[in-house]
C-alpha cells in the first residue's frame, strides 16, 4: 500500500506540463468575450476535455446559449460520498480591445509565457484544475468525497451564471471552495464584494434664462455625489489590514438636454466595493436617507437608487483546514508563502454567503499586471504549479 507521501509524489508526476499548456490554449482560442454572451464554445471545450479524461460532465444553461458546466471526479471507485472539494471558475473573458501585438484569440507560447485573452483571467486556472482532477483519477487516489469544478458564465458582467448556480444549489456538502482566479499563486482568504448602483435624479425643466423657474437635476446630482465622496473619505480612515475599506467610484454620468434648458433629469452609475458582511441594498437605503437628511429632495427634486448588481465579499479564518491545505501545497511546491486579501471581487462570495462553504482564492497569473490587459499572458511554470497545488489540496483535504 502506498504511503501518503508516495501517493502525493505519484499524483504530482501525473501532472503533465504539456497537457496544461495545450488545454489552456484550447480554452483561450475558444474566445468567450463578455459583454456579448459568447461563452458556449469555451463551455464545449471544457466539457469535451472533461469527458475525454473520464470525468463526469454536466451542462446547465443559465440563459440560452450560455451554459454553466460542472466537471466532477465523482463518487464511485476510490471516491467516497462524503463532503467534497469545490473549485470555481468562469468561462467568459473581457473584450480583447485594440492594441495587441498578437492575435488575442490565437494563443502562442513564447519565452515561458502563454499569451492570449483569458490566459490569466482565467482559462489557465480552469485548465490547471481539470488536469489536477485527471491526475487524481489516474493515480487512483482514495478520497472521502468528490472533487468538482463549477464553471459559470457571465462573471465579467452581471453574474447570471453564479446566481443560477446559487438558485439551483450545490447538491451536496463541501469542505471548502477554491476559486481559481489569478492571485500570483498567493492564498487569498478575504475578498471584497462589489455592487453597481444607478442613481436617478428628476427635476423640473425651465428656460435657462430663468433658471429659478425650474429645478436642476444635474445640480442635485452633484450634491448627492458630494455625500458619496464624503462617505468614501470617511471609510478610508479605518482600514482593514487585508482589504482596506469599502470604496465608491463614479463610473458614468448623463444628464440634461441642452445648455439652454434647466436639466430635468440626471443619471449616475456608481460602483461600490463591499466589505464582507455589507449589504448593497442597505447601503442604497442609507444613501437615500442621507440625501433626504441633506435637504436635496423636495420642491421638484426626487432621487431614486437601484442596485443593478451585487456580489458579496467573504472572509475565511486563516486557521481553517482549507487555508492550511492550499497554502501548504503552494508553499511546499516553491510558490508564495504568503496569505493575503483581495480588493477585487469574485463569484466565491456567493459560495461562502449562500452555501456556507469556506472559500479561498488561489490561481495562476497576475490580477493587476495581466488580467484585462493588452497582450495578457501567464507563466507556464505558474500553470503547472497551480495544477500540482490543486491536486495536493484535494489529497490533503479529502484523503481517505
Amino acid at each position: 500500500m502506498q504511503t501518503a507521501q508516495e501517493l502525493e509524489h505519484a499524483v504530482l508526476g501525473l501532472v503533465d506540463p504539456d497537457e496544461v499548456v495545450a488545454l489552456t490554449r484550447a480554452l483561450v482560442d475558444a474566445g468567450g468575450e463578455n459583454p456579448g454572451g459568447t461563452e458556449e464554445r469555451t463551455a464545449q471545450v471544457l466539457q469535451e476535455a472533461g469527458a475525454a479524461r473520464g470525468l463526469a460532465v454536466r451542462s446547465d444553461p443559465a440563459a440560452p446559449g450560455r451554459p454553466n458546466v460542472d466537471v466532477e471526479l465523482a463518487p464511485g471507485g476510490p471516491v467516497g460520498d462524503g463532503p467534497g472539494l469545490l473549485f470555481l471558475g468562469h468561462s467568459d473573458v473581457v473584450p480583447a480591445g485594440p492594441g495587441w501585438s498578437r492575435e488575442p484569440f490565437r494563443s502562442v507560447v513564447e519565452d515561458g509565457r502563454l499569451y492570449g485573452r483569458g490566459a490569466t483571467d482565467m482559462k489557465g486556472g480552469l485548465a490547471a484544475v481539470l488536469v489536477a482532477m485527471d491526475a487524481l483519477r489516474r493515480a487512483g487516489a482514495e478520497l472521502d468525497g468528490p472533487v468538482r469544478l463549477a464553471c459559470t458564465v457571465d462573471e465579467e458582467d452581471l453574474g447570471i451564471g453564479i446566481r443560477h448556480l446559487t438558485r439551483r444549489g450545490l447538491g451536496r456538502a463541501f469542505r471548502g471552495c477554491v476559486v481559481a482566479e489569478p492571485t500570483d499563486l498567493e492564498t487569498v482568504v478575504a475578498c471584497r464584494g462589489d455592487a453597481y448602483l444607478e442613481l436617478e435624479v428628476t427635476g423640473v425643466p425651465a428656460h435657462s434664462g430663468r433658471p429659478a423657474d425650474g429645478r436642476n437635476a444635474v445640480d442635485a446630482a452633484a450634491r448627492v455625489l458630494e455625500l458619496v465622496r464624503a462617505d468614501h473619505a470617511r471609510r478610508q480612515q479605518d482600514l482593514d489590514p487585508l482589504l482596506g475599506a469599502g470604496t465608491w467610484n463614479v463610473g458614468r454620468i448623463e444628464g440634461g438636454r441642452t445648455a439652454s434648458m434647466v436639466a430635468p433629469s440626471c443619471r449616475v452609475w456608481l460602483d461600490r466595493r463591499l466589505m464582507p458582511g455589507e449589504d448593497a441594498h442597505q447601503l442604497a437605503e442609507q444613501l437615500l436617507a442621507d440625501v433626504d437628511a441633506a435637504g436635496i429632495t423636495g420642491d421638484g427634486i426626487s432621487v431614486g437608487v437601484e442596485v443593478t448588481m451585487a456580489m458579496p465579499g467573504f472572509r475565511t479564518d486563516v486557521g481553517h483546514p482549507l487555508v492550511t491545505a492550499v497554502h501548504g501545497a503552494v508553499a511546499g511546491l516553491g510558490g508564495p508563502a504568503s496569505v493575503g486579501g483581495w480588493t477585487a471581487a469574485c463569484d466565491g462570495g456567493f459560495i461562502a454567503q449562500d452555501h456556507g462553504v469556506p472559500t479561498v482564492v488561489m490561481g495562476p497569473g497576475g490580477l493587476n499586471d495581466q488580467a484585462h490587459q493588452v497582450d495578457e499572458s501567464v507563466g507556464v511554470d505558474e500553470l503547472v504549479l497551480a495544477a500540482r497545488a490543486y491536486a495536493l489540496t484535494a489529497l490533503r483535504l479529502l484523503g481517505a
